[in-house]
């Protein structure tokens, strides 16, 4: 089965739709259990979608980055995210978690190696949990790099992205008051965890708007529809900032590219929209250089999302290539 190709572009579409053939929820903590499916090929490649966010939970639309006669397409919601249970919850709710909940998953599921898929935030956690279990991670492709560093984090909640999109950036400032701008992290955080519902529901919207307006190279209105529901924007607004507020939890800003070594020798492809505002392509360059054995594919008419057309295009032509050139042994049971 193949993806439909643009007559007019010559890029490559998403995968037709497709249903799970399992689902259900893996309890992970006392507290916590995740939603997961499986849908593709049951023997096939084993390859596992790592949403963004943090706190979106994955797309419907994630199976679609994968051929489904070759694939075994696993996708879960992290944490508080999604459909995985509690809702929006902060409490044990960390990256060495959720690194733990995908090994678990993988066991779950008797998967030996599986290809990790990740963008934006979905890439830090990829990483991460390749660098944690590098005998694990057979391929890696990657969108929107988020490395976690402090810059990054302050060029989209402080001051960068505001200068380009002024008009979304006015709505996320509003949701402030002047004398706590200095440090609009702490100020969302201080409101997202506080006990009133209707605080942190005024101020959940903002924070989702603010990424929803910002995250295609043009306004997509039905993304801001979908990110403006309280569901979504709630548990976006919640984790993504619990994340970034405790810079995503990692030991120093260079956790991720100082334990690049350990994932050397594991083959790569680094997507990236060059007018990318949520995550600058200079973070898929720095990740580029200190993983010699990747491939970078800037797309020159992107910006974040995954489903602008050119990124779209690359990142089945990575899914495809890994298939075709079989670099992966043949599925056996872990």
């Amino acid at each position: 089965m193949s993806p439909d190709t643009s007559v007019l572009t010559g890029r490559r579409t998403l995968y037709p739709p497709i249903e799970p053939y399992r689902s259900g929820w893996l309890r992970v903590s006392d507290l916590h259990e995740i939603y997961y499916e499986e849908a593709g090929h049951p023997d096939g490649i084993p390859a596992v979608f790592v949403h963004g966010g943090p706190g979106t939970g994955a797309d419907t639309r994630a199976r679609q980055f994968f051929d489904p006669q070759l694939y075994r397409i696993v996708v879960f919601d992290q944490r508080g995210a999604g459909r995985s249970r509690p809702h929006a919850s902060l409490e044990d709710n960390t990256t060495s978690a959720l690194i733990a909940d995908l090994e678990r998953l993988r066991q779950h599921l008797q998967i030996d190696q599986w290809l990790l898929f990740g963008g934006s935030w979905g890439s830090l956690l990829a990483i991460a949990y390749a660098q944690s279990h590098p005998q694990r991670a057979r391929a890696i492709v990657l969108r929107g790099i988020f490395l976690g560093r402090e810059h990054e984090i302050r060029w989209f909640n402080q001051w960068g992205a505001s200068e380009v999109f002024p008009e979304p950036w006015a709505v996320y400032l509003k949701a402030i008051p002047e004398a706590e701008r200095d440090d609009l992290v702490a100020a969302y955080y201080r409101r997202l965890t506080s006990p009133d519902p209707d605080v942190v529901n005024a101020v959940a919207r903002a924070w989702a708007y603010w990424e929803a307006a910002t995250s295609f190279l043009e306004i997509n209105s039905a993304h801001l529809a979908r990110w403006s529901e309280d569901r979504l924007a709630l548990a976006v607004a919640r984790i993504e900032c619990h994340y970034v507020h405790h810079r995503a939890f990692l030991r120093c800003d260079s956790q991720l590219l100082g334990d690049m070594p350990r994932i050397c020798r594991v083959p790569g492809i680094i997507v990236h929209g060059r007018y990318d505002m949520v995550c600058p392509v200079r973070s898929a360059l720095d990740l580029h250089t200190a993983w010699p054995g990747s491939v970078l594919r800037i797309v020159p008419d992107a910006g974040h999302s995954a489903f602008e057309p050119g990124t779209v295009h690359e990142l089945i032509e990575a899914t495809d290539r890994y298939a075709e050139f079989n670099a992966f042994s043949p599925p056996h049971v872990a």
